[in-house]
């Protein structure tokens, strides 16, 4: 009996995020849709397949489904799930398509969407998929002042881990109604109680959003480029990484 219907690639080494290869029109033809359609419902039979085209590799076709990149052989047969490497380039391909992907779907929230701390001047603009109730996303709030003297906008999206009608998605939508939802989420976050909140509000398309480009743990920090930073950074540490992903970025460029 099979535990799994995917292949799990692990290596054992560590490459550098590069640049993103030039990608396939979205709307590229694939060969043979319907019998790779076919194989990731069996695979995969809740979840929505997000974008189809053409794998860089021979005979594969790059899927983007459940919050993640797959590739599936253009006769339905075989899935790989994993990290597919350029050995020649030195670079992680899953990631870059990955990173390609949530800059598009990270702009279907817009900043007026967003509770953002930011700088007049920002240098860097991190997105953060916060919880209210986790440990590390209040240290990372503890920080924001000195995240925004370092030239680093941080602008927050919810995703309340323990998912719809639990008590930190009402605490998400207290801060989001709240008068001045800015300082509400500083209070949120410091422990202080909040009055229930009833309005229009984005807690269920930013948890939706997170689910499509694979938050799974919290907080989820994203570059611009969509490349993820990692989870809690402390402020140095954040903007090193920040500046190391830009330096990458920009030696990208041709």
């Amino acid at each position: 009996m099979l535990r799994r219907a995917a292949l799990f690639v692990s290596l054992s080494f560590s490459l550098a995020a590069c640049a993103q290869p030039a990608p396939a029109p979205a709307s590229a033809a694939v060969p043979n849709e319907a019998a790779v359609r076919a194989t990731l419902t069996q695979a995969l039979p809740s979840a929505e397949v997000r974008r189809l085209r053409p794998a860089p590799i021979a005979g594969f076709t790059e899927a983007v489904v459940a919050g993640r990149v797959i590739y599936v052989s253009n006769d339905g047969r075989y899935i790989l799930d994993g990290a597919l490497i350029d050995m020649k380039e030195r670079r992680n391909v899953t990631d870059s398509a990955m990173d390609d992907i949530r800059v598009e779907e990270l702009k279907t929230i817009p900043t007026s969407r967003r509770i953002v701390f930011a700088p007049r001047d920002p240098k860097y603009t991190v997105t953060v998929f916060t919880d209210i109730d986790c440990g590390y996303c209040r240290m990372l709030h503890q920080h924001v002042a000195e995240y925004n003297a370092m030239g680093i906008a941080v602008e927050y999206l919810f995703f309340p881990r323990a998912g719809r009608g639990s008590e930190s998605w009402d605490k998400a939508v207290a801060v989001w109604c709240a008068k001045d939802p800015r300082q509400a989420m500083t209070d949120a976050k410091s422990g202080k109680t909040l009055p229930a909140g009833t309005c229009e509000n984005p807690v269920s398309d930013e948890y939706d959003l997170g689910q499509e480009v694979g938050v799974n743990a919290t907080p989820a920090v994203y570059a611009a480029n969509g490349a993820q930073l990692g989870g809690y950074l402390e402020p140095q540490r954040m903007l090193q990484a920040l500046e190391a992903n830009a330096a990458q970025a920009a030696g990208a460029q041709p």
